[in-house]
């Protein structure tokens, strides 16, 4: 064999080897690829199939329409956006911080104390998908985006009786402004009974 027949015979075999050192390096894991986000309590395959979830009745949605030949439109009115964002706003908070709708949360959460009039502190508990939607029956800005889907959802399919479900959260929310409108006023009368009370005590001292 000429010099340039070993040459190139050792060049083919240190590729083949430096080919079989690559191949035979481990491929790197789903967990390796995460390894950066440092939670250790993070379930990420639970948010993932809750996104999942979410996706996929948004494709029902669509299946729904076409088959019930509901046009979806082009553009949502205003007042049909101010009707159903007051109203996402209100029935969220429900379902994430109300006493009557605990009973939805109590499997998913664990019991913190009182939040106000009419709510509840809750924590998320567990691991895995309890722990995904512990945190999500309790975070009203997530459960936010669920109700708005859906009440969009039923603008399309049901619009007369999504407006007025609507309609009945956006009363509730004048009435729950009113309610601590008129406690905090209440409480500033109060006050001043009691200031001027003591004023008086004051003066006949």
């Amino acid at each position: 064999m000429t010099e340039r027949g070993r040459h190139e015979l050792t060049t083919v075999v240190d590729e083949t080897e430096e080919f079989a050192t690559e191949i035979a390096q481990p491929v790197p894991t789903v967990r390796k690829l995460f390894a950066g986000y440092k939670r250790p309590d993070g379930p990420l395959a639970s948010y993932a199939t809750l996104v999942g979830i979410f996706n996929a009745a948004f494709a029902g949605f669509l299946l729904l329409t076409n088959r019930s030949n509901k046009a979806i439109p082009e553009r949502v009115g205003l007042a049909d956006i101010a009707l159903l964002g007051l109203a996402t706003h209100k029935l969220s908070r429900l379902l994430a911080k109300d006493w009557v709708t605990s009973f939805l949360r109590a499997p998913f959460t664990e019991y913190q104390g009182s939040a106000g009039p009419g709510e509840v502190n809750e924590k998320p508990r567990g691991t895995g998908m309890q722990l995904a939607l512990g945190e999500l029956l309790t975070c009203p800005f997530c459960m936010g985006q669920w109700v708005a889907a859906f009440f969009g959802y039923g603008l399309v399919l049901a619009p007369r009786v999504t407006r007025l479900v609507g309609s009945i959260f956006v009363m509730l929310t004048i009435s729950d402004f009113l309610h601590l409108a008129y406690g905090a006023s209440r409480t500033s009368v109060q006050q001043q009974e009691q200031n001027s009370a003591q004023g008086s005590q004051e003066g006949d001292q």
